[in-house]
């Protein structure tokens, strides 16, 4: 007799390729339509499914899970973050977490090269002059955006997207700099050819771009608060492709609104998927680039993740601790 396949049970839409495999190997259930589940149908799928494969986008607390089958022993998320679930209280009720770590790494790094050049060079406002027909002809004074070789980059979060950032940055003449919880390996610094600053206040007052590349943890909510933006130079540019939350968003809107920075390129949101209206006016007169979160979408990407989750699903099922474990001490 075969062994019954687990009931694996998937909170949106998937790659073609992903969803496949994971019914060659297990009973999933998909969600084919795409609709995102609502808290109530997220509960209820925990208590009919042995594994739970949330995004990001899905909200998991203590009262979702205290209300799990005793069946739910896994919750293998698609994304690396796990701001999202409350892991200390799945760890409580004994179902482990799973993230997708690694896999995003290039990928979020050449979005957050993008927004810099992006919004250095004015492209998301120029691309919409041709369609718009209000181009009459080259000019040497008009449209004029910023030169970015030579120019200081901070970056908050010196881990595998903060380095895969630098690297990028670097060829592009850019000097390095980095605030991060613990310094980096010298090895790591000399080859960044980067500045380590302890002091975020004293690193925000003398660059020329500031990346966000950190995740979002109770310690790293709004970490660029309103005091700390009021640190940066009027022709400073701030690019957030990490996290919403980071930022205050209300005060660098304000910021944005009075001229006091330069301009941002934004590919999170601190109430995503809503965005501010003040936000989009403020992208509608050039002053930022909005993207709707568009860091990791690649097909490569996803069909990457969907092979980790898939992996640690199978090795949790076989009796085996999975690769990517999420554990609250790691948050």
């Amino acid at each position: 007799m075969s062994k019954k396949k687990p009931i694996v049970i998937v909170t949106r839409k998937l790659p073609d390729l992903v969803e496949t495999r994971m019914r060659e190997l297990f009973d999933a259930r998909l969600n084919l339509d795409d609709k995102p589940m609502s808290e109530s149908d997220i509960v209820d799928a925990m208590r009919e499914a042995d594994v739970l494969v949330p995004t990001i986008t899905d909200v998991i607390n203590a009262g979702m899970i205290a209300q799990a089958g005793e069946q739910m022993k896994l919750i293998a998320n698609f994304g690396n973050g796990v701001d999202h679930i409350d892991v200390t209280s799945a760890l409580r009720r004994g179902v482990t977490v799973t993230n997708t770590p690694s896999v995003l790494t290039e990928d979020t790094a050449d979005m957050t090269m993008a927004l810099i050049l992006a919004t250095a060079r004015r492209i998301a406002e120029g691309a919409r002059v041709i369609p718009e027909g209000r181009w009459t002809g080259w000019s040497p004074t008009w449209m004029l955006g910023r030169r970015i070789t030579g120019k200081r980059l901070g970056i908050i979060g010196m881990g595998r997207i903060g380095q895969a950032l630098a690297l990028r940055a670097r060829a592009f003449g850019m000097s390095i700099h980095y605030h991060n919880r613990r310094r980096v390996a010298q090895q790591i610094e000399e080859a960044l050819e980067a500045t380590y600053w302890d002091s975020l206040d004293q690193m925000l007052a003398r660059m020329d771009f500031i990346s966000v590349n950190c995740p979002h943890t109770p310690a790293t909510y709004h970490l660029l608060s309103a005091r700390r933006l009021k640190h940066l130079r009027p022709e400073a540019i701030v690019i957030n492709t990490a996290r919403g939350e980071v930022i205050d968003e209300a005060a660098l809107t304000r910021m944005l609104e009075a001229g006091e920075i330069a301009s941002a390129g934004l590919d999170v949101f601190e109430h995503a998927p809503a965005v501010s209206e003040k936000l989009i006016a403020l992208a509608n007169a050039g002053k930022v680039t909005l993207l709707p979160h568009l860091g990791s979408a690649t097909q490569e990407g996803r069909n990457d993740q969907g092979e980790k989750v898939i992996i640690n699903i199978k090795t949790f099922m076989d009796g085996h601790r999975p690769p990517d474990r999420v554990l609250p001490s790691m948050l």
